[in-house]
C-alpha cells in the first residue's frame, strides 16, 4: 500500500469522503474515543458513513463529571455502539497505593500502563480492527506532526485521521454545522501537559 500516494489523493477530501473511502474496503472498522475536546466530529463523521461501527471508549476512569456526561448525551444524539474498556484496578485501590503520579516518577509509566495502555491494548486485541478511525490532528505532538491522514500500525492496522489537516476554527464550524456539542473540561491523568504525547500511537505506529 503506497501511503505517500494515498495521502496525496485525500488530501483535499471531506472528512466524509475519507471516511467512505476507508470502508469501502475496510472488514473490521473501529473508531476509538475518550470523549476529550472535538471528538464527537470524528464520531459523526464515521457513524454518519457506518451507523453501526463499533467504538471503543476506554475510560481511565478518571474524566470528569462534566466528560461523562458529556459522554452520556453524545452517545445518546448518535446512538453510538459503545464497547466500554476500564482497568483492571478501580480508580480507588489505585488512589489508595500510587494516587496519580507525577509525570517525572517512576511510577509513571506503570500507571499508564494500568489505566490506558492495558485496556486499548485488550480492546484492539478482541477487536482485531483492520481500519482504526480516530481524531489525530497536525499540531497537537511531535509524533503526530509525522504522521498523516492516513498512516500505517507496526500491527499492519490502517490508522485513518480525516481531520488531520484542521484547525480548531475549523472543527468549530463543523460541530456547530452537526449541532454537535463540545467538552473542554476534559482530563487526561497519563499525558499532564497538553502537547504530551499519550501512549497509544507511539506503541502502534510504524515510522
Amino acid at each position: 500500500m503506497d501511503i505517500k500516494r494515498i495521502n496525496e489523493e485525500l488530501r483535499d477530501k471531506s472528512p466524509a469522503e475519507i471516511v467512505a473511502w476507508a470502508i469501502n474496503f475496510a472488514e473490521k472498522p473501529v473508531v476509538t474515543t475518550n470523549f476529550r475536546p472535538y471528538e464527537a466530529a470524528i464520531l459523526y463523521a464515521v457513524t454518519h458513513v457506518k451507523p453501526a461501527i463499533d467504538v471503543i471508549w476506554c475510560d481511565t476512569g478518571y474524566n470528569t463529571p462534566q466528560t461523562y456526561k458529556h459522554a452520556e448525551k453524545i452517545i445518546r444524539q448518535l446512538k453510538l455502539n459503545i464497547d466500554l474498556y476500564v482497568p483492571k484496578q478501580t480508580a480507588a485501590y489505585r488512589d489508595a497505593i500510587m494516587g496519580i503520579p507525577d509525570v517525572d516518577s517512576s511510577l509513571h509509566d506503570v500507571f499508564t500502563r494500568q489505566v490506558k495502555l492495558e485496556p486499548f491494548q485488550r480492546a484492539m486485541k478482541h477487536h482485531k480492527p483492520d481500519v482504526w478511525f480516530t481524531n489525530l490532528r497536525k499540531g497537537q505532538t511531535a509524533l503526530r506532526d509525522s504522521l498523516d491522514i492516513v498512516s500505517l500500525g507496526i500491527d499492519g492496522v490502517l490508522k485513518v485521521s480525516p481531520f488531520y489537516h484542521w484547525s480548531d476554527n475549523e472543527l468549530d464550524v463543523y460541530m456547530e454545522e452537526h449541532q454537535l456539542e463540545n467538552e473542554f473540561k476534559y482530563f487526561d491523568p497519563t499525558k499532564v501537559h497538553a502537547n504530551r504525547e499519550c501512549g497509544l500511537h507511539v506503541t502502534t505506529t510504524k515510522n
